[in-house]
């Protein structure tokens, strides 16, 4: 496979939050220490992975458990960080774009794939200048992005620009309510130290509301949605109907 390299963009304004991005850029090199920082987010990705495969693939009619189900379709990977999403997304026969503001998040996720013999594009551009660039794809991915970007009106019309007619955008995000202040916030962050203190700033959780009304205006419509839910004698993350902390959803075009 080609090797993968990053195109960087210094992203200045915008929808991007520098703080974020700095708080995210100093960390980059533990993307891919599952033990480390990103724990987390490596033992919720099985969870996250089935989910984005069986609907991305049960949307354009494939099976989600044949071999490369995803193959022949484009997927964009928005925040694709040091990149564990992009990977299994390739993996699946996908080709693969990820995007992120931090360009060290880039250069881990470039190398990583290089090392792993992936060939994906990495970009450090924002949403917004690649849609500006006319850039369309079949699948977009937005997941664990929308707490942190300074104006979530803009970096969803961006998204939405991007996926092709008939095309299909998978989100992920925190919901705003008293169970994630003390779960994701307080108990992530200060209690369990799952995360670094000031990852997340409860006030940009979004409510599945107000991701529908944010997503409404560019003709899309959510037509599924699940939470997941943490089990920790297991220590594992599986899919729930409890949307309260975090939550996943299908967004098409009506």
């Amino acid at each position: 496979m080609a090797k993968s390299s990053p195109t960087t963009r210094q992203p200045s304004t915008g929808t991007a939050a520098s703080d974020e991005v700095a708080r995210f850029g100093a960390l980059a090199d533990e993307w891919w220490d599952a033990d480390g920082k990103f724990r987390p987010l490596h033992r919720i990705n099985p969870t996250r992975i089935a989910f984005i495969r069986d609907r991305v693939a049960g949307h354009f009619g494939r099976d989600p458990l044949g071999p490369e189900p995803l193959t022949g379709l484009e997927v964009l990977d928005i925040g694709c960080g040091g990149g564990l999403l992009s990977e299994p997304m390739r993996r699946l026969g996908a080709r693969v774009t990820g995007i992120d503001a931090g360009e060290e998040a880039v250069r881990v996720a470039a190398l990583h794939a290089e090392q792993s013999g992936l060939d994906i594009e990495y970009r450090s551009v924002l949403p917004e200048a690649l849609a500006a660039d006319g850039r369309t794809f079949d699948a977009v991915l937005n997941l664990e992005v929308i707490e942190h970007v300074a104006d979530v009106g803009a970096f969803l019309a961006a998204c939405c620009a991007m996926v092709k007619p008939g095309g299909i955008m998978v989100l992920a995000t925190l919901n705003r309510t008293v169970k994630s202040f003390a779960l994701a916030k307080v108990g992530a962050e200060y209690v369990l130290r799952w995360l670094p203190a000031g990852t997340h700033d409860w006030r940009k959780f979004v409510k599945p509301s107000e991701l529908a009304a944010g997503l409404r205006p560019h003709g899309f419509a959510i037509i599924d949605m699940k939470g997941l839910a943490y089990r920790p004698l297991a220590d594992e993350w599986s899919l729930s109907d409890d949307v309260d902390v975090n939550y996943m959803a299908v967004a098409v075009k009506r």
